[in-house]
C-alpha cells in the first residue's frame, strides 16, 4: 500500500499532498541544509513534474540550478519554481500593495497564485495614504475573484478595499513600518479587528499563505461557473 510520503531519512516527502488537496507539497527553502534542498526538490520534480520553494536565498537557487538547471529564481519575492510546462492562467486575482516596500511579500503572493494556475493582475503603491491612487482602480478591484491586499505600517488598506468589493479580500499584514509598528503586530492587530466584512488575515508577510487561498478561490468561483 502507498503511504502517500517518501521517508529520506532527514525530511518526509508528502507525496500525496497534490491528490487529497489538489496542490502539490511546498519547500520552505530558508533554513534548510543545501544537500537536503537539493535532494527534496530533485525527489519532488520527479514526482509531481512541478517544485514551488519559498524563502529562498540566491545561493540557494545556484545550489538547485546545479542539479535542476530549468529551476527559475524571482529575488524579489525569494520564490524558486520549476515546472515541466508552462500553464494556462485563469481566473482573476487582483493583489495589491500598500507601499512600494511591500512589494516583496505581494509578489510572494502573485508568483504563487500564478504558479497555481492564477492570472493575477498587480497594482502596487496605493496605500491610504493618497487614496486617490486605489480609487482610481475600483472597477479593476470590482471585477476581481478576490483580492489580496498587503500592507504594512498601520495596515487600513484591506479595510478600504472590503468597503469596496463584494468578492473576499485576504489581508496580509507586513513587518513593513518603524517601531510602533512591532515588526508587523500593529498592521496585523488592524486587519483582525477590521470592520469590513469579507476580510480574512494570514499571518505577518505569509504572501504564500494569501497566494494559496486565493488560488482555492479561484478554483471555487470555477467549479461554480462550470
Amino acid at each position: 500500500m502507498d503511504s502517500g510520503f517518501e521517508d529520506l531519512g532527514f525530511a518526509r516527502l508528502d507525496t500525496g499532498r497534490k491528490e487529497r488537496t489538489g496542490f502539490p507539497e511546498t519547500v520552505f527553502c530558508q533554513g534548510k541544509e543545501d544537500s537536503f534542498l537539493r535532494e527534496i526538490f530533485k525527489r519532488l520534480y520527479e514526482k509531481n513534474g512541478e517544485v514551488l520553494g519559498t524563502r529562498a536565498s540566491a545561493a540557494q537557487f545556484e545550489v538547485v540550478k546545479a542539479v535542476l538547471p530549468e529551476v527559475r529564481y524571482d529575488a524579489v519575492s525569494r520564490l524558486l519554481t520549476i515546472q515541466s510546462e508552462e500553464k494556462k492562467q485563469t481566473g482573476n486575482i487582483i493583489v495589491c500593495s500598500a507601499g512600494t516596500a511591500d512589494i516583496p511579500v505581494a509578489q510572494e503572493a502573485a508568483g504563487t497564485a500564478e504558479f497555481f494556475g492564477c492570472r493575477v493582475r498587480r497594482i502596487f503603491d496605493a496605500g491610504v495614504s493618497g487614496l486617490h491612487r486605489l480609487l482610481a482602480e475600483e472597477s479593476v478591484l470590482k471585477a476581481a475573484d478576490c483580492v489580496i491586499a498587503v500592507a504594512g505600517m498601520e495596515g487600513a488598506l484591506p479595510s478600504v478595499i472590503g468597503g469596496l468589493v463584494s468578492v473576499p479580500v485576504i489581508a496580509v499584514p507586513t513587518s513593513v513600518g518603524y517601531g510602533a509598528n512591532f515588526g508587523g503586530v500593529a498592521a496585523l492587530l488592524t486587519m483582525i479587528n477590521s470592520c469590513a466584512n469579507g476580510v480574512s488575515v494570514v499571518n505577518i508577510d505569509n504572501g504564500y499563505g494569501a497566494g494559496y487561498i486565493a488560488s482555492q478561490i479561484k478554483r471555487l468561483a470555477e467549479r461554480g461557473n462550470g
